[in-house]
This record gives C-alpha cells, sequence and structure tokens, in this order.
C-alpha cells in the first residue's frame, strides 16, 4: 500500500502529459528515457531488445510499436526556471503511433492537460503527426515539440520547424539551437540564458557538461534566433511588449512567465532538439514540461452538463469540489480483472465508496483504486483531483463514462472515435471456442470502441470490424493468446455502406386472415438523404392518432433493422431521414409484429425509389519514395482510382500524397515494395465515405446475385 502522504502533491506541481508522434518518431524511446532520468527505472529499455516498460505487452515488444496506451507516475526537479529544484508529480501517457491504434490517442488526449509531440529531425512532419495534431487541438492540448534523432543521416533542425509551422499551422518559439547534427550532434545552445549544454561524457547521457558560452562559430545565429524569441514572446504580453519596444530586454525569469502564459493560452509553441536515443537533449525537455505546460491549476476548471436539467455546469479542478471524473479507457487485466482508467478533475475518489455513473444513470461500487506505473501498480486508499488513476470493481462503465457524485450530476464531454472501414469474418475451431468467442469478443470491445462485432444472421457468421487490417490481426492475436480462442479468419472485407441519393414516399401494408385473429399494420414512409457522416434519423410525423404510439415505436423497430441489413447488397444503410407520416389500424388485428413487417416493406419500396447508391471508405495515402519512382508509383495510384492531391520533396525523397478507395488498396505494401526495389513506403489512414462509381455497383450486384447473396 502506497504511503498517500507521499503523492498528496500541491495542484500546481502535478502535470498530466502525454507523448504523441508519427509511427516511429521515437515516442516509447523518449519516454523510456524519461523514466530513467527521473529515477523510476533504474535500466533504459530498449524497443530493439524488446525490454521496453511502457511496451509491456507481447505483442508490442514482437513489433517493436505501442499498441496500447500505458499510463506511468514519475517525479522530476527541475535544474531551470522559476520552479528549479521542486520537486514535480508527472503522470504520463505513452501513446500509439500506428493510424490503427488512433482510439488510444484520442481517449488519452481528452484527459490530458499538456503534450510532447516527438517529431524525426530527418521526416518531419509526417501524416499521422497531423492527424495527432489535429486531435490534440480538438481538446486543446498545449504542447511542445521534441525535434527527435539529430543524430540521424539527414537531420535538419530548421527544416523541421518550417514543416511544423507549414503543416501544423503552429506559432513556433524556438528554445534551442543544436550544436552540430547527424554525427557530430552533441547537445544544444539555451536561446533564453545562452547556455550550452554538452553530452558525451557520461553514455547514459545522465550527467553532462553546462557551459556559460556559446559555440565558437554559433554566435551570430544563436543572436539572430533569440532576438526572434524574445520579440515572439513579447508579442504575447502587453507589459512585456511596453518594456521591449521602449528598447528594455525583459529579464529570463519575466520571459519564462509570459511564455508558460503563451503556451498554455495556445498561442506558442515551444520547439527543443536532442536523440532520445543517444541519451541527449532529454533533461530540458522534462524541464520545459514543469515550466510551461499547464498543472490543473492553469485549467482552472472543467465545463459539462447537468444530466437533469441539461444545463451547463463547472466545476473548479479542486478535491474541495464534489467529484467529477472521466473513464477515458477500459482494459482487461489478467491479475485484477476489468480495469477502467480515470481522471479525476474534481474532488476526491475513496475505495470502498459508491459514485453515480451519470452517462447511464447508475451507481458503482469503487472497489480498488491503483496507481499505474505501465502494467505495474500500487494501491491506494483515495484519488484526488489532478490525479488519472485505475478503479477496480466497475461493473458497467465504458470508455467516455463520467463518475460523479450522485447529488451533484454531471455529465462531461463525451469522446468521439472513428467509424471501422474494414471487417473480416471469423468462426471458432471446436465447439468449446464457440463459447468462449463470444466472452472473448465482448471483453475486446469494452477495452476499444473502435472494435466492433455483428453477426450475419443470414450465413451465421461473426464479423468483427474496425479500423485496420493490423488493428484487426493483434485482437485475432489477443483473443488466442489471453482467452485460448482457436478461430479461423476470412480475408479482409471492405466495410461499405448503403445511402439515397433522393426523396421518395411508399405506403407499406402487412394483412393476414387465416382464421381467428388476422395481423394488420399500414404506414407511409417518406425517405430524404441527409449530408455524408450525419446517420440515420428516424421522424415520427403521426398526426390526430392515425397510428397509436406503441405501434410508431414498432414501426421505428423494423425501420432500423432493414436498415442495419441494408436494401442493395446487405450493408447497413446510412445518411438517411425516415419519416412515418401517415397510417391505419385495426382495433383487433394491429400488432407490434404486424407494423414491423410494414415499416420494413413500406422502407423498401421507398429506398427503392430513391436511387440507392453504394458507399465506400476513401483512404489518405501518404507514399515516401525515392525520385526515380515516382511516375510508376502514380501511375499506378491513378489506375486504382486515386485522385494525386500533389507531391513535394523532403531531402532525396518525394512525397506523393492521395485519396484513394480502400477497396482498391489490398496488399499495396507488398505491391509497392517490389516497384520501387523495396525503397518506397507507405502510410494510410481512413478519410471518409465518397459514392462507389455505377459501373462497379453493377458489377458488385451480378456478382453477388450470381453467388446468392442478394435475393
Amino acid at each position: 500500500m502506497a504511503d498517500d502522504h507521499s503523492r498528496i502533491y500541491p495542484l500546481e506541481r502535478i502535470r498530466n502529459i502525454g507523448i504523441i508522434a508519427h509511427i516511429d518518431a521515437g515516442k516509447t524511446t523518449t519516454t523510456e528515457r524519461i523514466l530513467f532520468y527521473t529515477g523510476r527505472t533504474h535500466k533504459i529499455g530498449d524497443i530493439d531488445e524488446g525490454n521496453t516498460v511502457m511496451d509491456w505487452m507481447a505483442e508490442e515488444r514482437e513489433r517493436g510499436i505501442t499498441i496500447v496506451s500505458a499510463a506511468t507516475t514519475t517525479f522530476w526537479k527541475p535544474l531551470t526556471g522559476l520552479n528549479k529544484g521542486v520537486e514535480h508529480r508527472f503522470n504520463i501517457i505513452d501513446t500509439p503511433g500506428h493510424v490503427d491504434f488512433t482510439a488510444e490517442v484520442e481517449r488519452s488526449l481528452r484527459v490530458l492537460d499538456g503534450g510532447i509531440t516527438v517529431l524525426d529531425a530527418e521526416e518531419g512532419v509526417q501524416s499521422q503527426s497531423e492527424t495527432v495534431w489535429r486531435q490534440a487541438d480538438k481538446y486543446r492540448v498545449p504542447r511542445i515539440c521534441f525535434v527527435n534523432k539529430m543524430d540521424k543521416l539527414g537531420a535538419d533542425f530548421l527544416a523541421t520547424v518550417r514543416s511544423i509551422e507549414d503543416r501544423l499551422g503552429a506559432n513556433t518559439a524556438i528554445m534551442v539551437l543544436p550544436i552540430g547534427s547527424e554525427n557530430t550532434y552533441v547537445g544544444n545552445v539555451d536561446l533564453l540564458t545562452r547556455t550550452s549544454y554538452i553530452w558525451g561524457s557520461d553514455e547514459l547521457g545522465a550527467k553532462y557538461d553546462v557551459k556559460e558560452e556559446v559555440p565558437e562559430g554559433m554566435q551570430d545565429e544563436v543572436e539572430e534566433h533569440r532576438a526572434k524569441l524574445i520579440e515572439k514572446i513579447a508579442e504575447t504580453d502587453d507589459g512585456l511588449l511596453e518594456k521591449y519596444l521602449a528598447g528594455e530586454e525583459p529579464t529570463v525569469d519575466e520571459l519564462r512567465k509570459a511564455l508558460r502564459a503563451a503556451v498554455i493560452a495556445y498561442k506558442l509553441v515551444p520547439i527543443y532538439a536532442g536523440s532520445s536515443l543517444r541519451n541527449k537533449g532529454v533533461q530540458p525537455l522534462l524541464d520545459a514540461v514543469v515550466n510551461y505546460l499547464p498543472s490543473p491549476v492553469d485549467l482552472d476548471h472543467v465545463t459539462g452538463t447537468n444530466p437533469k436539467t441539461g444545463e451547463e455546469e463547472i466545476r473548479q479542478l479542486v478535491p474541495e469540489e464534489a467529484l467529477a471524473g472521466l473513464a477515458f479507457k477500459i482494459q482487461n487485466d489478467p491479475h485484477v480483472g476489468k480495469l477502467a482508467y480515470f481522471r479525476v478533475y474534481s474532488g476526491k475518489l475513496m475505495s470502498g465508496s459508491y459514485v453515480y455513473n451519470s452517462t447511464k444513470a447508475m451507481r458503482e461500487r469503487v472497489g480498488r483504486i491503483l496507481l499505474m506505473h505501465s502494467n505495474q501498480r500500487e494501491e491506494v486508499k483515495e484519488a484526488y483531483a489532478g490525479e488519472i488513476v485505475a478503479i477496480v470493481g466497475l461493473k458497467d462503465t465504458g470508455t467516455g463514462d463520467t463518475l460523479c457524485d450522485e447529488v451533484k450530476p454531471i455529465i462531461l464531454e463525451e469522446i468521439s472515435f472513428p467509424e471501422p472501414v474494414i471487417s473480416l469474418a471469423i468462426e471458432p475451431k471446436t465447439k468449446s471456442d464457440q463459447e468462449k468467442l463470444g466472452y472473448a469478443l465482448k471483453r475486446l470491445m469494452d477495452e476499444d470502441p473502435t472494435f466492433q462485432v455483428k453477426v450475419n444472421h443470414d450465413t451465421g457468421q461473426t464479423i468483427i470490424s474496425g479500423v485496420g487490417e493490423l488493428q484487426l490481426e493483434v485482437k485475432v492475436n489477443t483473443m488466442k493468446a489471453d482467452f485460448g480462442v482457436e478461430a479461423n479468419v476470412g480475408a479482409p472485407q471492405v466495410a461499405y455502406k448503403e445511402t439515397i441519393t433522393t426523396q421518395a414516399e411508399a405506403e407499406g401494408k402487412y394483412v393476414r386472415q387465416s382464421g381467428g385473429r388476422g395481423q394488420y399494420g399500414h404506414c407511409y414512409l417518406r425517405v430524404e438523404p441527409k449530408p455524408r457522416g450525419e446517420g440515420y434519423e428516424f421522424v415520427n410525423a403521426i398526426k390526430g392518432g392515425a397510428i397509436p404510439a406503441e405501434f410508431v415505436t414498432a414501426v421505428e423497430k423494423g425501420v432500423k433493422e432493414t436498415l442495419e441489413n441494408g436494401i442493395l447488397l446487405g450493408y447497413p444503410m446510412t445518411d438517411i431521414t425516415v419519416t412515418c407520416y401517415d397510417g391505419s389500424y385495426h382495433e383487433v388485428d394491429s400488432s407490434e409484429m404486424a407494423f414491423k413487417i410494414a415499416a420494413s416493406m413500406g422502407l423498401q419500396s421507398a429506398t427503392k425509389k430513391a436511387d440507392i447508391a453504394l458507399l465506400e471508405p476513401i483512404m489518405k495515402v501518404e507514399v515516401t519514395t525515392p525520385s526515380e519512382f515516382m511516375g510508376d508509383i502514380i501511375g499506378d495510384l491513378s489506375s486504382k482510382r486515386g485522385q494525386i492531391l500533389g507531391t513535394q520533396e523532403r531531402n532525396k525523397a518525394t512525397i506523393i500524397n492521395a485519396m484513394v478507395p480502400l477497396a482498391e488498396l489490398s496488399g499495396y505494401e507488398t505491391q509497392l515494395r517490389s516497384m520501387s526495389q523495396g525503397r518506397a513506403s507507405s502510410y494510410m489512414e481512413p478519410s471518409h465515405y465518397e459514392i462507389v462509381p455505377k459501373n462497379i455497383v453493377e458489377a458488385m450486384v451480378a456478382k453477388s446475385t450470381f453467388t446468392g447473396r442478394v435475393a
């Protein structure tokens, strides 16, 4: 049991931060160095050796990538700045960089106060960096950028800063200038203090030389960038600006204070440099987290809605307030069962107490409270405002649910997740696997909101869906390793959808008379297209009791079931408004079942008149290739119905951006390697849905009729 007093830090000395980046930018390596230098670990973990602390799953170590966001708590005494020598507590979340696990990033950003964006000094801003940056913008998370891999061939610090400004639209504040680059990189000059930090005397990077001078030959460059930095900071603070315009230079402490306020207000993004793998530049980054990223005090309050009145509620981020917090991640732990990761925004949480799940309007009992360090844990009795903990014992709480005080209920902003675009059929190998499969799939759905499971009642197949092939592959492996389920898996299928393009009306009438009581259901339905991505809406426009309320509910059920099973090719229907505007009923013969059937018949004939179209997922594709293969690759993408958005040069490579239908991208990585002698690489992420060209739909309909899929 942890000693609670060792944990109770003043709120201004807590930092809830996340480390976000494109795959392979060096996020996990940076986190491992942070844990080492803060004394949390006594040995540096290495991805290549498979002994990292934060990538603790067997699947992660095998692939050398992060799959689940891991949380940890550590402590740091800054070596510079206004809080020099004062111990601060960091709650850190290391998020995945791979697009297939974007839900992990989304839910982590929702509960973080600040972020470190790690960038590769040679690659600059890559696609996934852009995606996570936009996600962080959505939740208004202040950030620091760390330009990593300064020792890599082709590393270019200033070019990377330019790409941050151009592609991310960030207002950058360059805090350091690297001393050397590639194999001559040894450290940085701190621009505010004109101090040089040089690593090299100690292989682990824990010790480094601090020199109160600028290296020979760098003076002019340092003064030029320092002047720009001071001007940028002064522009964010009226008092400093007056001083600056009067020709007086603000003090370093005044600049740090103003910069902190500017970062918290999203006006500036400080830029640092280093090489995590070579143990250089991490300590100044830790100081920057303390000096410039917000504590819960800086964020002051969180807003939500009162579930009873629908009015806005505000909670101050202090332990004295009523309890409010967000369960942002569910994880199944082999030792303690279901764990709910929980950010306490206000109040305090006691183990053994009851809390109110305002999202689901039910009470839950808090069993135990754990402080997490990756997959190790220590038990505590209470959790306070500003902390991130894991709760054991919650039965029905899911991702994005608010837990609060029942007397003062609040619902905090929920987390939004991308829709699945790819699916595959899965069937258990034996009877005993059949029983375990349902349990395993339910557990995996609890953990990952982008992972969905459906049963196709026509074929009896279980269909699993997600945002990428890698995600589904990992889920199947997890079922085998953690739940002992052996299953056969079909080839990945594209998650098409159906919609309509015009408005139409139709009548649905179901009448059966066969001795005794008959069946009577009768409704008029109107269908209208909705804008892309807006889903389905049912409108009850019945007037004067033409259909009683309970039968309107039956009509809605019949409509919903028919939409889920699709009409053209059996794919779910979306972006449609269905209005029930008239009908009739029989005092004796009408029943729920009759109206469900009538609704299904009416909807089928209405949608057939409304020009049914098929929608397909379009992927944003980015290919990085040596210039000599550019023509072939662009030609190939165009032949896949791809729309080329443009190309750009970076170092000796060309980056091609395109939008390509997912249906055309099966096995693309392998094709690309053979086209480019293994030298090109691709990255793709779901972008949006678009209507499939008519000739392709006709071919699909002909094929499915031939194979007996469509009646």
